[in-house]
């Protein structure tokens, strides 16, 4: 793998987060640096952390940059389905982004099984 965005997990959030920015666009203009700044902002560090950690040095770094990623995709999920409740999106465009946020959490947690492994077999052999 050359780049990040080889990365399966990568190109799934890089994609959501651009559909997050679709979405917020029309959100109300009260909330432009509100809920739609916060909701772009998880968005963004999400493929943002994958990439950060797929360049550092060490597992280990790569793994601390992928539970970041983590805890900005279990963010994003709460500001969705609060948008939802306050009817800022369409109830079609709130079951895509979870599907799409759905299939970012389980490659992000597959990525991450694969690199705790990856870790754990390279200490066992010291």
């Amino acid at each position: 793998m050359k780049s990040y965005q080889d990365l399966t997990a990568w190109q799934k959030v890089f994609a959501l987060c651009v559909d997050v920015y679709e979405v917020t666009k029309r959100f109300p203009k009260t909330e432009t640096y509100a809920l739609a700044s916060q909701m772009q902002r998880a968005a963004v560090s999400i493929p943002s952390n994958i990439a950060e950690g797929f360049g550092r040095r060490t597992t280990a770094d790569f793994l601390h940059s992928l539970y970041i990623a983590y805890g900005s995709i279990c963010e994003l999920e709460t500001q969705i389905l609060l948008t939802s409740k306050l009817g800022y999106q369409k109830l079609k465009e709130t079951e895509r982004l979870r599907q799409e946020l759905g299939d970012a959490e389980r490659l992000t947690k597959a990525l991450i099984k694969s690199l705790e492994k990856k870790r754990s077999a390279g200490q066992s052999r010291q």
